[in-house]
């Protein structure tokens, strides 16, 4: 009898050891697809790959209104909010105790994220709201706020993880730590290697080393699928970025050759999401010309409709100072914003158009986001920024 009973003992001890070995091997797998971590906290070493947002559907002509496809819930999309006090009206700036201003803005209010450089390139930063002009389909607008201050911005880098990037990205990813360093200390941030597919490997967070590590698990190799990976990287951001103002640094050394959205369709996912701003890094120096043009006219494309700059440089060397750049023009930026004179419940895709002029400026040359897809927003939010240091 003892000896049976040793028996079982000895089999219920197998069966717990095998159980625990599953438990565990299915524990990591569920872990590597879970969904990502609140913003602002850094997230495990997992690699996770950023949910599909490709499905298939008719390439649309960008300038003709039609109703918006599928983007996260307004809920999921609007921003937490700071606490304004009731009496506070849209378009009015507060100064907190805690040096925090506060900007409100209503459920119909269009905001538009503008820098200006006057005709050698140079910033302008003296502007007041009446030196903007604001056009929609044609159709002038009044302004019905304005603030210049160092916004927090919701950022995501996404660099190319395609074979061909092997030797540049101790060169890339270097430059990219530099422009976080320059950016507001405030600002959210999250890492994407991208070749095939998009791995998100940091979620949102303002750690430095966070986001060096995120940088740094890239295993070059594969096809790009870049179209693919900046409309998933706009979800991302709609869904768990806090601040209003949003951005995607786009780092590619080639053109796409593996994406089931087309140009188009990832720029219209973009817009309908009412942003990011788009800045793109092409490193063609070195690539084919027939790929380099092709490459050059997708990422000027994209940033110029979103109200980014596409960028160039001839060598390696100029990265570190290109991405100083966009450091700077993200946080020297004019947020007006305005009511459209046409009802969101018209729906449909709308053309915008800003000015500025100042009688101590020469020519002055704004740039924004080409325009918007109109739908119902979320209830009333609060932008907050850290009073900018003189």
């Amino acid at each position: 009898m003892r000896s049976k009973i040793t028996s079982i003992s000895r089999v219920l001890r197998s069966t717990i050891l095998v159980v625990s070995a599953l438990l565990g091997s299915s524990g990591s797998l569920l872990f590597s697809q879970s969904p990502p971590a609140p913003p602002m906290e850094t997230q495990p070493a997992a690699r996770t790959a950023l949910p599909d947002s490709t499905r298939a559907e008719i390439k649309p002509n960008l300038n003709i209104d039609r109703d918006p496809v599928g983007s996260p819930d307004a809920e999921s999309n609007a921003p937490v909010s700071n606490g304004l006090p009731q009496t506070a009206q849209p378009g009015e700036v507060q100064k907190r105790q805690d040096g925090m201003y506060t900007m409100h803005t209503d459920v119909d209010e269009v905001l538009l994220n503008c820098a200006v450089v006057d005709e050698k390139g140079r910033s302008v930063t003296d502007l007041s709201q009446s030196d903007f002009r604001i056009w929609e389909d044609g159709a002038p607008q009044t302004t019905k706020s304005f603030l210049h201050q160092d916004l927090p911005v919701s950022l995501g880098i996404l660099v190319d993880n395609s074979g061909s990037m092997r030797d540049k990205r101790a060169a890339v990813n270097g430059a990219a730590l530099n422009l976080l360093r320059a950016s507001n200390p405030h600002d959210a941030t999250f890492i994407v290697n991208f070749s095939d597919r998009a791995i998100l490997d940091q979620g949102f967070t303002s750690d430095i080393d966070a986001l060096d590590r995120g940088l740094s698990r890239f295993d070059s190799k594969g096809t790009t699928a870049l179209y693919d990976a900046v409309a998933a990287s706009a979800d991302e951001l709609a869904k768990h970025g806090k601040h209003p103002k949003q951005v995607l640094l786009v780092i590619t050394d080639g053109a796409d050759n593996a994406s089931r959205l087309g140009l188009e369709q990832a720029i219209r996912r973009v817009q309908d999401l009412g942003g990011p701003v788009v800045y793109s890094i092409g490193l063609l120096f070195d690539t084919d010309k027939e790929e380099s043009q092709r490459a050059r006219q997708a990422l000027e494309m994209m940033s110029q409709e979103t109200g980014g700059i596409a960028y160039f440089p001839r060598s390696l060397q100029d990265v570190d100072g290109i991405a100083a750049e966009v450091a700077h023009d993200i946080r020297d930026q004019y947020t007006i914003g305005y009511h459209s004179s046409k009802p969101a419940s018209l729906g449909g895709y709308r053309v915008v158009h800003v000015e500025a002029r100042a009688a101590n400026h020469g020519k002055l040359i704004v740039r924004t986001r080409k325009g918007y897809f109109a739908k119902q927003r979320a209830p009333q939010h609060t932008q907050t920024v850290q009073e900018a240091k003189q």
